[in-house]
């Protein structure tokens, strides 16, 4: 059992982003000398520089800049929400609680600093991001963009608002949680990886961190910034991204990979989930390293003979071997680990949640972690910036995310 400040410990390194990780871990001269960190400092393939460039090249030339059409909802703009809490940050931005002045309606707002996302090039990540969002049209289980709109110095997701709280924050208060829990959230997930599968996209970074529920207790797949589109169904992809304690063996290899990584995934946050830990951990990050690498997964005898074999089968270290690697997720679905789950009515939300976090209403923030929602708002998010003001380094900016913007027809409520 992990005393308070390990698991303190545990939470602050479990918020780090992988680009700040990396660089933690290059400054570390006794993980350096392992010989797993090595390969991964210092085998870095040029297509990784989007994630790992510790020295930024300027903001890209035109002919590098992101274009996708001209932007359909030229009229939004932040003065148009009433900005209220914080209720998420991120490496380039913030999460907000906001109310649209107009309707009332109550949303939550993904700010982006422009600036901050070109120094470390993730401009492709965000625009990544916002196509994922575009396609996602009416999964139960994925949050839901209604519309993008950029000023000269941010980027902004109105998103759905979902106030249940992160998985990780109610694994952090429970410990783990019992088995039949554990298989309705598994399966949710499943059903949300299927489906951005089927649409040729590899998730790539699941965690419980990027798990919400609802406010029925449903789950709710968010933050697609590291998704990779266009993966067919045996494509693979390279790019070292996740993180670290459920990089998929395949990834610390620096091996193509294929969509089981996400299965992989799901493996390691269903072992969270049941035992508390991510399978693997360690304190020591190139020993963790080496677990994922070479240590056999093992397995306390408190869980059924079917979420055994799943997780077996989830966290196989060879992903020719991996469940799901043939049929995705057919495989999956059809796994006696799920058999009391139908999956028609899980898709159709008539199942009732195994836990309902009981909130009163948008304005009930207690499932959200504090150090968020203690934190003021700035007054800079809801100000588009003076013209006068803007830098020839903004308008460079600006630039880069051409397209950005989205506003859906009237076709997709139909």
């Amino acid at each position: 059992m992990r005393t308070p400040s390990e698991l303190k410990a545990f939470m602050k390194q479990r918020r780090m982003g992988l680009n700040d990780f990396i660089q933690r871990l290059a400054t570390n001269s006794y993980a350096c000398k392992h010989p797993e960190v090595q390969s991964i400092l210092n085998l870095t393939p040029p297509q990784d520089a989007e994630l790992m460039n510790t020295n930024p090249s300027p903001p890209p030339s035109p002919s590098q800049q992101i274009n996708l059409g001209p932007s359909s909802n030229p009229s939004a703009k932040p003065s148009d929400f009433h900005f209220l809490k914080v209720i998420g940050k991120g490496s380039f931005g913030k999460v907000l609680l906001a109310r649209h002045r107009a309707d009332d309606q109550f949303y939550a707002v993904k700010v982006l600093q422009k600036k901050a996302i070109l120094k470390k090039k993730e401009e492709k990540h965000i625009m990544s991001e916002r196509n994922v969002l575009l396609k996602n049209v009416k999964h139960p289980f994925l949050v839901g963009l209604h519309y993008s709109f950029q000023t000269a110095d941010k980027l902004y997701f109105i998103l759905d608002y979902i106030n249940g709280g992160e998985l990780f924050y109610h694994l952090q208060r429970e410990r783990c949680f019992l088995e039949p829990r554990a298989r309705f959230y598994a399966a949710e997930i499943a059903s949300a990886l299927g489906y951005l599968h089927s649409l040729n996209i590899v998730y790539r970074d699941l965690k419980p961190e990027n798990i919400l529920l609802d406010s029925q207790g449903h789950i709710i797949l968010t933050d697609f910034g590291l998704c990779k589109e266009n993966i067919e169904p045996n494509g693979t992809t390279s790019t070292f991204c996740g993180t670290p304690e459920y990089l998929a063996p395949e990834v610390l290899h620096k091996q193509p990979y294929d969509r089981t990584v996400d299965w992989w995934c799901l493996g390691a946050v269903l072992y969270e989930m049941l035992y508390g830990l991510p399978p693997f951990y360690s304190r020591n990050t190139a020993e963790m390293y080496d677990n994922i690498l070479n240590k056999p997964l093992q397995l306390k005898p408190n869980i059924s003979n079917a979420a055994r074999h799943l997780l077996e089968g989830l966290l196989q270290k060879d992903r020719t071997k991996r469940l799901g690697c043939t049929e995705d997720f057919i495989e999956i679905k059809n796994h006696i680990f799920f058999s009391p789950i139908n999956w028609d009515d899980l898709n159709a939300k008539k199942i009732t949640p195994p836990f309902n976090p009981n909130v009163t209403g948008p304005n009930d923030l207690r499932h959200f972690d504090p150090e968020f929602t203690d934190e003021p708002v700035p007054s800079s998010i809801g100000c588009s910036p003076d013209s006068a003001l803007v830098t020839a380094s903004i308008k460079e900016a600006a630039e880069a995310f051409v397209g950005f913007s989205y506003a859906p027809s009237m076709d997709s409520y139909l």
